[in-house]
This record gives structure tokens, C-alpha cells and sequence, in this order.
């Protein structure tokens, strides 16, 4: 029987956090000790209500410090990273120089060049970073990669991706609105689409960007086995016109050589499929993340071009 783990949590106060929480408890492990600016943390108590809190990053280091000195079995053995993405990179230098690994959210980091840097710490720490790049558990991606790498080679395949999340006036107003530390739209909430579209059709060959703006980015990919017309946004008023109607809030498409790809379901125990993967030695390393940080951050750093012949539908009608 597997060893119960100590885990950290930094970013207890996140939007994400509440799945770590989940997925530390439906593995069998055990939240020790969290932090997070914000003291808006009750839901802790459902899931771990012995956890230490911490408000102040001082504190909470000496406190894992304290763990890992005592030697008496309450050591951090995980430090989940929740936290805003420009944060992600010190705070997995902070798991690792804690003689703890790592488990960090998507983006891993906001440029390419930083993921050299953990690797190179990983090497020198003997601990793991592990992202969670959940849509390459869901099944219905892994049938599609199958499908591509199975099938007849019949030149490059035709794929659209819209992804449309509406958010409120609070989202510009947030860290998430500062593309310093976000990233930006396409790296917000974007990355884990492009590192799906990699994984599915192998090398990124072009990246021609059509828009981007605060809310809204759209371009054109492409990679050994497609061609993609991509669209994402944070504006309501993107949303198409039956699904406003019917009052939802975020829509997400992708259409392979015409036919759609179904995998609205079965996200809820992404998550915890992650932290079983991580947990047994099979979780995604910095590497792994690298195509589609260099994706987003070539996105972030691109001069627009006039939209063309292979723009997204979507695209069409910001005109």
C-alpha cells in the first residue's frame, strides 16, 4: 500500500484550488499546511480542516522549513502551485529547495527560456515538477491522437478551435487582465488547447497571429498532421447566437476535417487523474510543457496580421 503523502498548497484562495484540494483527498494524502494572501479560504474546511493557513509567504516558508528540519515524518513531500502564472516559476524553486516536488497549474511558466532553468534544478535537487496538461487524460483526446497516428497518412488535417468563457468587468480589473502576469488571453486560457493540439498532431511548424487584444486573440497553426483556425475569448458578446440565447456563458468547439470533437464531459476527475499519474511517476515534466509555452509566448509576442484566407469563422465577424 502506497505511503500517505504531506502536501502544501500555495493559491488556497484560487478559482482552481478547490480541484488540488479534492484530487490530495481522493488520492488518500493529506494537506498540511496552506497559503494564500487572501483570507477567503473556507472551503479548506471541506477537505482538510487541519491544514495550517498562512496569509503571510514568510511564515508559510518557515513553516515547511520547520517540517523538513524536524525529521519526524511531516515533511512536504508535494507542493501544490496554485497561484497567478508569473508567480509559478519561484514557487516551484520554492518546492524544490524545500525537498519537496512540484504539482503547478497550467501555464508551467511565461516563457520558454524559464523552463531550462527548472530543469536544470530539478537536476540538481533530485525532485520532479509536474503540470497538469489534463486534457491529454481525457479520453476521447487520447482516441483522437490514436485516430491521427493510426490512420492513413492523407496530408494534413483540417481543424477549427473556438473557445468563447465570458467574464464579467472584474476579470480586466484582476492579475489576470495584466498580460505581465497572465501572459495574456492566449496563455490564459488558451495554453492547455495548444498543448492538446501538439500532443494530438505532433511538431508546430507556423504560428501566424490575426488578433490579439485583452479579451479576445485568434490565429492561424500550423503542425505536422493539421492546419488550425484558432479563436478564444473573455467577451459575452462572442458567444453565437443559440447559445446566448439560452443563456450560457462559454461555448468550446473543435472540429476535425469537418466532424466535431465531443469532450464536454468527463473533466470533473481530470484532475484527480492527474494526481494519480503524478503520484505514481508518470506525471508531465517541464519538457513536456515546452511546445506550448513557446506557442503562447511567440501569441503574446507577435505583430498581428491581416486576417486571411485561413482565419478562424469567428474571426469574420469581429469585422
Amino acid at each position: 500500500m502506497p505511503s500517505l503523502k504531506n502536501f502544501a498548497l500555495i493559491g488556497a484562495a484560487g478559482y482552481i484550488a478547490p480541484r488540488h484540494m479534492q484530487a490530495i483527498k481522493a488520492t488518500g494524502n493529506r494537506l498540511l499546511a496552506a497559503f494564500d494572501p487572501n483570507d477567503s479560504v473556507g472551503i479548506i474546511d471541506s477537505h482538510f480542516p487541519d491544514a495550517d493557513f498562512f496569509t503571510e509567504f514568510e511564515r508559510f516558508d518557515r513553516h515547511v522549513d520547520l517540517r523538513r528540519r524536524a525529521k519526524n515524518g511531516g515533511q512536504i513531500d508535494y507542493v501544490a502551485i496554485c497561484s497567478p502564472n508569473y508567480l509559478h516559476d519561484s514557487h516551484m524553486r520554492f518546492a524544490l529547495r524545500s525537498g519537496a516536488h512540484a504539482i503547478c497549474e497550467k501555464p508551467l511558466v511565461l516563457n520558454p527560456w524559464n523552463i531550462d532553468g527548472l530543469v536544470e534544478m530539478e537536476r540538481e535537487t533530485g525532485k520532479r515538477i509536474n503540470t497538469i496538461l489534463q486534457l491529454r487524460l481525457h479520453p476521447a483526446i487520447i482516441a483522437l491522437r490514436d485516430k491521427v497516428r493510426n490512420g492513413p497518412a492523407h496530408g494534413k488535417h483540417e481543424v477549427d478551435l473556438a473557445y468563447v468563457t465570458s467574464r464579467g468587468h472584474w476579470y480586466l480589473q484582476s492579475w489576470k487582465g495584466d498580460t505581465k502576469k497572465s501572459g495574456g488571453i492566449a496563455t490564459n486560457i488558451g495554453v492547455h488547447f495548444f498543448d492538446m493540439l501538439h500532443y494530438i498532431f505532433g511538431a508546430l511548424q507556423i504560428n501566424v497571429v490575426h488578433l490579439c487584444d485583452d479579451t479576445k486573440a485568434a490565429g492561424y497553426l500550423e503542425y505536422e498532421n493539421a492546419r488550425v483556425r484558432w479563436f478564444l475569448s473573455v467577451d459575452v458578446e462572442d458567444m453565437p447566437a443559440a447559445q446566448r440565447v439560452a443563456g450560457q456563458r462559454t461555448f468550446r468547439s473543435i472540429t476535425v476535417d469537418g466532424e466535431e470533437i465531443e469532450f464536454s464531459g468527463g473533466f470533473t476527475d481530470l484532475h484527480n487523474r492527474s494526481y494519480e499519474e503524478i503520484l505514481a511517476g508518470h506525471g508531465f515534466g517541464p519538457e513536456e510543457s515546452r511546445t506550448a509555452i513557446d506557442t503562447v509566448a511567440a501569441i503574446r509576442n507577435s505583430q498581428a496580421a491581416p486576417s486571411a484566407d485561413n482565419a478562424h469563422p469567428f474571426l469574420k465577424r469581429q469585422a
